[in-house]
């Protein structure tokens, strides 16, 4: 009998709509494979719904909060399911970029200046010289980012992550190539140039077809692949993670830049859309979407 795997997907985190996508993509293909596949839109009922279908395996298609930081992770652990992507530890520290980027220092993987701020000291003074960019430091795939420019004027009725936070991360603006590395138990897939076609690579421009274009690989000298590629692999390792991550960077190396890659963030649960940037570096190095998705349904565990 074919195993039977429950795709987690939806959820209510501000990465829903996309994590839709993404389980629905994951199940066509894993039923494709050959496995018998339940979808579960995830509720605060996630535990008697598991309990109901008696899964062979979970595959995690959740993204942001309660999905990738470790709070689902530690209820299948609970339950003894076997899942994909990474554990309790791994996934909580990757989703607190504080926590994230003190372990990718100790490992040389260098990282933008940054402050943990309020939001009154953010609108008292400028915490960093301009440009500065906010963020929640715990969400991912952009989410809430803003970049405060100079000569911006900004304030806490605007628009901001400021609204749904009252602590903040702010980081030096990092000018440059925005790049992406993918991680595959352990070894770097490639490295991705991601040119959105106007203004910079937020939320909107990594899931709305036609507004980045895709440089695979990166156009960056065969040196400063292998050491991007280098970071990402340290990254994945230096928190314990498991499955597929993919890490974001940035890299100037323009006229008057110092030509330092500096890592942004690492994602322990990538988006698996049809735009999504692992499927589409694991189809530059030979892996089709159903293979790969079924990889990691055959290496899913518990205790990761």
């Amino acid at each position: 009998m074919s195993r039977h795997v429950a795709v987690l997907k939806g959820g209510w985190s501000a990465e829903r709509e996309v994590s839709l996508v993404s389980g629905a993509a994951v199940a066509e293909a894993l039923r494709g494979k050959g496995y018998r596949v339940s979808e579960i839109d995830a509720s605060p009922d996630l535990a008697a719904d598991l309990a109901r279908m008696k899964p062979d395996v979970v595959f995690n298609a959740l993204h942001g909060r309660w999905g990738e930081d470790g709070c689902v992770q530690g209820l299948l652990e609970i339950m003894g399911l076997p899942y994909t992507h990474s554990g309790v530890t791994a996934s909580a520290v990757a989703m607190d970029k504080v926590m994230a980027k003190v372990l990718f220092q100790t490992v040389d993987i260098p990282c933008a200046a940054d402050k943990i701020v309020t939001k009154e000291t953010l609108f008292a003074a400028d915490p960093l010289p301009r440009p500065f960019v906010v963020k929640p430091y715990n969400e991912g795939s952009s989410v809430g980012v803003v970049i405060v420019k100079p000569g911006d004027n900004f304030s806490p009725e605007q628009p901001g992550p400021w609204q749904d936070a009252d602590e903040l991360m702010v980081e030096s603006y990092l000018p440059g190539r925005e790049l992406t590395v993918s991680v595959q138990n352990g070894k770097a897939m490639a490295v991705t140039e991601l040119k959105p076609r106007s203004g910079f690579y937020d939320y909107e421009a990594k899931y709305e077809e036609g507004k980045t274009d895709h440089i695979i690989p990166a156009e960056i000298g065969v040196e400063r692949l292998s050491q991007i590629m280098d970071y990402a692999e340290r990254a994945h390792e230096v928190l314990g993670c498991r499955g597929v991550t993919r890490s974001d960077f940035r890299l100037d190396d323009g006229p008057g830049g110092n030509g330092i890659p500096y890592i942004l963030e690492i994602n322990t649960q990538p988006g698996m859309t049809p735009l999504s940037l692992v499927p589409e570096q694991a189809r530059h190095i030979g892996i089709d979407f159903g293979s790969l998705v079924a990889w990691m349904v055959e290496d899913a565990s518990c205790g990761r």
